[in-house]
């Protein structure tokens, strides 16, 4: 009779990444256990629909996660390798035998703008944009709302409450839409416009106010009214990887070999926006957290089979954005997401982008009914460069 104890694998963080990770790993003869903060699985590319109440962002883990896996509603606090050993903010311990660090990325960065805190919102985390919501309907619709990044956040933020009949100002700080090309850059500019959104492009947010926001740029400062002051730039990592002793990088992001084992462990996974393989991350994006979790998970049912992981593989193939409920901008990109001359507009890359939030969804629900269904793609392990590439913020597929 074989008394030998099955191993558990714990995975720290349930949104897209530590899912998908948690379903594939239900392969294995193992115990698994996915700890989150929060008792449901957050939508996160759907949250500014959430916000403007055009459409929801919360899914019960019922509907993508395995009936296999232990969902332990909690936060972990610091990870002790050496015992192979999880601390949680409750006070209690879990161990673990392999563990896939997949705790996502953060809008903290966004409180470094003074008086956010006190007098703005920020938007990237569930609480945020509950809070954010429940003000909006508070407000009047002719009350000045200020977006601040013109990254792919700030669009699709800027773009759903115009579109829901908010005045609103974008506050870019630089170039609109840094990831796109010119072209799509142009589509989103005049559907926001369209839209009747302000954007400032020349401007930076100084400070936030009480009903009030301060821009500077070109030699001027202003003090502009803003009823609603919503910061969508920013974003970071958790720091749970850099107090737990890890070797990270200097944005706190997990590093690790391209099998995305850590550096310091092989009995550490990561997965999603906070790991940075070889030193050099990922765009933060739903499209690569849904590949590099089935990752993590290979790497791990690799070293539980005794066979030697393989390396990581992630293929980009657009970026969609939406602008509103009629209309999106779909820009394609090559394997390594810099972006294609082609561009899809309008109500088709509407529809392109509305399918691609439910196959979010449906390829989730499909693992955890079928570990191992989702596909990875068969493309050659990437190059890494000598720089690290541009990183632009996570509203986009």
């Amino acid at each position: 009779m074989n008394t030998t104890p099955r191993p558990r694998i714990v995975i720290v963080g349930g949104g897209y990444a530590g899912t998908m990770a948690a379903n594939r790993l239900c392969q294995a003869d193992a115990d698994v256990v996915l700890v989150n903060p929060r008792p449901q699985f957050v939508h996160r590319i759907r949250l500014h629909q959430w916000i403007a109440g055009t459409g929801t962002a919360e899914h019960d883990y019922t509907e993508v996660l395995a009936d296999r896996v232990r969902l332990v509603v909690d936060t972990a606090t610091r990870i002790d390798a050496p015992a192979g050993r999880i601390e949680l903010a409750s006070g209690e311990m879990l161990d673990y035998d392999h563990l896939v660090y997949a705790v996502g990325s953060t809008a903290t960065g966004a409180h470094t703008i003074p008086g956010v805190a006190e007098h703005g919102f920020v938007l990237g985390e569930w609480e945020g944009a509950q809070r954010l919501r429940d003000h909006l309907a508070t407000v009047g619709e002719s009350d000045q709302t200020t977006v601040v990044g013109g990254g792919l956040t700030g669009i699709e933020t800027a773009a759903e409450l115009a579109e829901s009949g908010h005045t609103v100002r974008l506050v870019c700080g630089g170039v609109l839409a840094p990831s796109f090309g010119s072209r799509a850059r142009g589509v989103a500019q005049r559907r926001l416009r369209k839209l009747g959104v302000e954007i400032l492009t020349d401007r930076r947010v100084e400070t936030v106010g009480d009903g009030t926001v301060t821009v500077v740029g070109d030699g001027v400062r202003e003090i502009l009214p803003s009823a609603t002051t919503i910061v969508a730039a920013g974003f970071g990592v958790p720091d749970l990887a850099t107090t737990s002793g890890l070797t990270t990088d200097p944005a706190g992001r997990l590093i690790t070999d391209e099998t995305l084992t850590s550096v310091d462990d092989p009995c550490i996974v990561g997965a999603g926006d906070a790991v940075a393989p070889s030193g050099v991350p990922f765009r933060m994006s739903c499209q690569a957290a849904n590949q590099l979790g089935p990752q993590a998970a290979d790497t791990v049912l690799a070293r539980l089979a005794g066979a030697a992981p393989k390396p990581v593989r992630v293929a980009f193939v657009g970026q969609c954005t939406s602008l509103g409920r009629g209309g999106a901008t779909v820009q394609l990109t090559r394997l390594d997401d810099t972006p294609r001359h082609t561009v899809v507009t309008g109500r088709v890359a509407a529809g392109i982008k509305e399918f691609v939030c439910r196959n979010v969804i449906w390829g989730l629900n499909l693992e955890a009914r079928r570990p191992g269904a989702v596909p990875t793609f068969p493309v050659r392990p990437r190059p890494i460069p000598a720089e690290p590439p541009v990183e632009s913020t996570i509203g986009a597929v």
